[in-house]
């Protein structure tokens, strides 16, 4: 597998993997996460034109998708618990896959600790796949912060000593 920042071209494969990944989630009894279909077609034009999005390739093939930014992340200033550090992070958002491979979550994580040291993430709580993929990684749960929409979400950072 491989990871290379998506381009314009990508999109159908990119929202393709979103329509997946939002049935697996429904399939699993995670009926509240990305409705309404999140994530529009916009975030993810606006993600690609600001280099934050990247596609996971498996011999050529989009299987999963990510958002990722280093730097101050709005939603996470405030939070109702603490973060394990107050250090220079990077933001894990929308990573999707079409479950056509396997081990994305550590992979992608590979790849985010290559770029930074100190990651942030978050999740619905009805995620319970997604809590527990994070926690086999190394992510310690840090309290719950409140997104855009008014919404909670569950969140992790995972930091280097």
């Amino acid at each position: 597998m491989k990871i290379r920042n998506a381009t314009i071209e990508d999109i159908d494969k990119i929202m393709n993997v979103y329509s997946v990944a939002r049935e697996t989630m429904r399939e699993s009894g995670n009926i509240n996460q990305w409705v309404n279909g999140y994530p529009q077609l916009s975030l993810i034009q606006d993600d690609i034109s600001k280099g934050n999005c990247y596609v996971v390739l498996d011999e050529e093939e989009v299987v999963a998708v990510f958002a990722f930014i280093i730097g101050d992340d709005p939603t996470y200033r405030v939070i109702e618990g603490s973060w394990l550090n107050d250090r220079p992070y990077g933001v894990i958002h929308r990573i999707g896959s079409n479950g056509k491979a396997k081990g994305i979550i550590p992979f992608v994580m590979e790849y985010a600790f290559s770029r930074i040291d100190n990651i942030k993430i978050d999740t619905h709580k009805d995620n319970r796949i997604m809590q527990h993929v994070l926690e086999k990684n190394g992510f310690k749960y840090c309290g719950v912060i409140t997104i855009e929409d008014g919404t909670k979400r569950v969140a992790y950072q995972k930091a280097s000593n």
